[in-house]
């Protein structure tokens, strides 16, 4: 059996569940099933469904419906707070990441949807404006997990149907940087986010990376 062992998901509204996300956060999926998706328990879910299939302990789940890997959100809001890149530091400040095995990052969708600017792909040098647009961001962050968890195993999913410059600099930044990319095809979703079917599909997909990689 393919074991991920302690796991952390550091995820937006694909990988929320009410009540099994860190207080505060934003969450788009839950027994209310508000949007139709059909995921009304928490065993639907891709990453519960995941680590069940693995055996693996799941330390934090730290997912916030809407957020983004640049600093910039929806309606041009500023989401320096709760961007992947924030969070990211602040795990690591708080030793959340610490003897951590698997770091599972799924995001760049909200980058994409929201209209992010999108700026150039760089992995050095960034500036506060740099980190408002959505590709040096996607640079810093895979450069910032790769500074700071040498030892983990880090993995990228990356959405289906997301814009080309998205989807190659998440692709372009994980590689350069010692992280494998899982890119997912044909999910079915409602409303942009996966259903229940989508979620065991993505845990299918996910499983099948798992057992032809050495993880």
């Amino acid at each position: 059996m393919v074991k991920l062992g302690q796991t952390v998901i550091l995820g937006d509204s694909y990988s929320t569940f009410e009540g099994w996300i860190p207080e505060g956060h934003v969450v788009y999926y839950s027994p209310k099933d508000e949007h139709n998706s059909r995921v009304t328990r928490v065993e639907q879910t891709w990453w519960h469904q995941l680590m069940a299939a693995t055996d693996s302990e799941l330390v934090l789940n730290n997912s916030w419906s809407g957020s983004t890997i640049c600093y910039t959100g929806y309606e041009k809001e500023d989401y320096t707070h709760l961007c992947f890149n924030t969070r990211l530091d602040k795990m690591y400040e708080e030793g959340i990441l610490d003897g951590i095995d698997t770091l599972l990052i799924f995001g760049g969708t909200n980058d994409d949807w929201c209209g992010a600017p999108e700026g150039e792909l760089k992995f050095e040098g960034w500036t506060k404006e740099d980190m408002y647009c959505a590709l040096p961001a996607i640079g810093r962050l895979f450069c910032r997990v790769a500074e700071l968890l040498p030892d983990v195993k880090v993995y990228a999913i990356i959405n289906t149907e997301l814009k080309p410059c998205i989807h190659e600099a998440l692709l372009q930044a994980a590689s350069r940087n010692g992280v494998k990319t899982i890119c997912l095809s044909d999910i079915d979703k409602e409303w942009g986010h996966p259903s229940d079917v989508g979620m065991t599909q993505i845990k299918d997909q996910l499983l099948n990376f798992f057992e032809n990689e050495e993880v």
